[in-house]
């Protein structure tokens, strides 16, 4: 166990407590029997899921839900394997600030139940980010042939304009950042005024803060109402917003 997931452990069980009212030692003396209980009832299959990275992607929008989705395993007895991947294969990525991050997988879309797709650069049609993605063509089919029945595509900001040009949002209810609003709706999306808008197979959500709460929705709805309250436990962060459910 590295340094980082034993720091996130630790956090973990410190939250469980807060959210059960049980000191954080106690939760932590009371974790291996669990584990051990977890491991003989036969889990779940893992949730897998994938975080869709392209050049000049939002820092912001693809932190967050990696981060809430990488430590919801902590909050239940489901296992949730969480990675980013590229259309291009393994790449370094240097995201709309100058972050620059290596994505180890490829792009596998079939190994996935949730598919996240961020936003970034739409602003800036010249520059890396969707804008450049869009005109390429590569990540808006590669998204269009990804669908299949027990596959969840989600998308964030203006992450959600890459699902719009590949006609996953046409005729269905989503939203997107308030400044591509309007050319969501120009291109065949039902706009709905939430913070996160849950059709399904299709779950979108507004800007870029929203990925918190988009996140959060997500292991409400896959992983419980526990798992996700454990969670704004750890983050100090309460979800805001409406969240509209067809």
């Amino acid at each position: 166990m590295n340094r980082r997931t034993v720091l996130r452990t630790a956090t973990a069980l410190g939250a469980a407590g807060i959210a059960t009212g049980i000191p954080a030692h106690t939760a932590a003396a009371a974790q291996p029997a669990g584990a051990a209980a977890a491991s003989t009832s036969g889990r779940r299959s893992p949730l897998r899921v994938q975080v869709v990275l392209f050049q000049g992607v939002e820092e912001l929008d693809l932190a967050a839900p990696y981060e809430v989705l990488a430590a919801s395993d902590h909050f239940t007895d489901r296992d949730v394997d969480v990675c980013y991947v590229a259309l291009d294969g393994p790449r370094t990525i240097t995201a709309a600030f100058g972050t620059r991050l290596r994505v180890d997988h490829r792009w596998a879309p079939e190994k996935a139940d949730l598919l996240i797709v961020p936003g970034g650069g739409y602003a800036r049609r010249e520059d890396p980010g969707v804008w450049a993605e869009i005109r390429r063509g590569a990540l808006p089919r590669a998204l269009a042939a990804a669908r299949r029945p027990g596959l969840t595509t989600a998308a964030l900001c203006t992450g959600v304009m890459l699902l719009s040009a590949a006609g996953v949002t046409r005729g269905r209810p989503c939203t997107t950042h308030h400044r591509a609003q309007a050319d969501l709706v120009e291109q065949g999306g039902v706009l709905k005024k939430a913070r996160v808008v849950d059709d399904g197979d299709l779950v979108t959500a507004g800007g870029v803060t929203s990925g918190l709460d988009l996140a959060l929705w997500l292991v409400r709805r896959e992983l419980g109402v526990d798992a996700a309250l454990g969670l704004e436990s750890m983050l100090e962060y309460e979800a805001r917003g409406t969240v509209w459910t067809s």
